[in-house]
């Protein structure tokens, strides 16, 4: 099979929130989804779909592939400009029926989840794995990722390069990173914020606002806010093909607004 077509199976699944058979089902009857992948002459089952995005992990292929579309955005001229947005979110997964004491691993016989973990957030648990991402203020391209567990901090990830301003909220007060950090402060105890401090924690709350829209988009446009699978790396893999389908999405709109970029 083409590498490039199975790349744009991938894509259209994340695109559309598709399942492995589903995809097969769609790709067989629409006609939208033929064009888009150039009219194959053979389309490749769910199973062809399922042991290419292994083979990806496997490989780290899906890596190398999130670097050419890095490249080919800096070649568009939508370099990093005036800073970028780290934040992250909860991606959920199934924990499974089996009972809580009963170990995980790949070694452990269960179809329970084996890598994703419980947190709490205020009041409310979430099971599974978090997103991590830095997108560029200027274009809202997504520019760096990671998938972690749900445990996993939002102030472990530093995803800034030197150079770069970035902004973050109140979770990473306190917390260094690589490049100038513009992070919200919050009150510890015994001190109360000041009115300089709050007035700053404003500028960088605005300035971040629109890192929220990308995850707005993998949650209720490509319905990728839970996932099926089971591994940390199976998850980061998707990780990988929805920010993809997200910046292919968000290149379109740019054009709209008329930026000149050759989609």
């Amino acid at each position: 099979m083409d590498e490039v077509l199975l790349i744009k199976l991938l894509v259209l699944q994340q695109w559309y929130g598709l399942s492995d058979p589903e995809l097969e089902r769609q790709v067989a009857d629409r006609i939208s989804f033929r064009k888009f992948l150039g009219f194959p002459e053979t389309i490749p089952d769910y199973s062809t779909v399922w042991y290419f995005r292994e083979r990806l992990l496997e490989t780290g292929k899906d890596q190398e592939i999130w670097r050419e579309l890095q490249k080919q955005l800096d070649s568009k001229g939508l370099k990093v400009k005036e800073g970028v947005i780290q934040d992250a979110t909860f991606i959920t997964a199934d924990p499974g029926h089996a009972p809580v004491d009963k170990p995980r691993g790949p070694e452990a016989k269960t179809r329970r989840n084996k890598d994703g973990t419980w947190t709490k957030k205020g009041n409310k648990s979430h099971f599974g794995y978090k997103l991590h991402t830095k997108s560029c203020r200027e274009y809202g391209l997504m520019r760096e990722l990671e998938t972690t567990t749900a445990s996993v901090h939002d102030s472990q990830i530093d995803l800034s390069q030197r150079g770069e301003v970035v902004y973050r909220d109140r979770g990473y007060f306190g917390t260094p990173c690589r490049g100038y950090s513009a992070t919200m402060q919050r009150k510890v105890r015994g001190k109360k914020l000041n009115i300089r401090e709050k007035q700053r924690n404003k500028r960088i709350r605005r300035k971040r606002a629109p890192g929220e829209r990308p995850y707005a988009m993998i949650k209720q446009i490509f319905k990728s806010a839970h996932v099926l699978v089971t591994t940390l790396k199976r998850a980061a893999v998707k990780m990988i093909f929805t920010a993809i389908s997200y910046n292919l999405q968000q290149l379109k709109t740019l054009k709209k607004t008329g930026i000149a970029v050759a989609v």
